[in-house]
């Protein structure tokens, strides 16, 4: 619900709660995605450059998958990442499975990058939880999971 206004009291109760949980989501959005561009801009990283340094922390993909992951065309992804090259913070190198196919990992440079911007978002999440409980944080961690797992399950179907 927008800050400062309150549900209209003749609403269905099913569609009030909907579009409160709507409201609540989108406006928890905005929060998340403010302060993931402040911190990106801080590092002078567009936020597809963020996204690119997360999903690299704990993989090494090829092109395809980087493009699939960040829902991006090929000449798109190959701009990205000769971008983040020409910058130090990836490399692509040939895949030992496959002659044709390229793999892209962070050099140090990037993994020391993501690790700030990463310590950087967590002291931002934790502001915006400040005022919840240790147990109201699992739970927002848990709901949030099963949200993303069932966002998961249907782009795969």
């Amino acid at each position: 619900m927008p800050v400062g206004h309150t549900r209209e009291p003749d609403r269905d109760a099913g569609a009030g709660e909907l579009s409160d949980t709507v409201d609540a989501l989108v406006q928890l959005s905005f929060l998340v995605q403010g302060a993931l561009a402040r911190m990106a801009s801080g590092h002078d990283l567009s936020l597809i450059q963020v996204r690119l340094l997360g999903i690299l922390r704990d993989r090494r993909p090829g092109m395809l998958e980087l493009a699939r992951l960040l829902g991006l065309d090929k000449s798109s992804m190959t701009g990205l990442v000769s971008r983040a090259e020409k910058r130090g913070l990836v490399r692509r190198f040939p895949s030992p499975d496959d002659g044709r196919a390229v793999l892209v990992e962070l050099t140090d440079a990037g993994r020391e990058l993501a690790g700030r911007c990463t310590a950087e978002m967590g002291r931002e999440i934790a502001t915006l939880t400040a005022s919840l409980t240790a147990a109201e944080r699992g739970q927002v961690t848990a709901l949030a999971g099963k949200v993303l797992s069932n966002a998961r399950e249907n782009a795969a179907s």
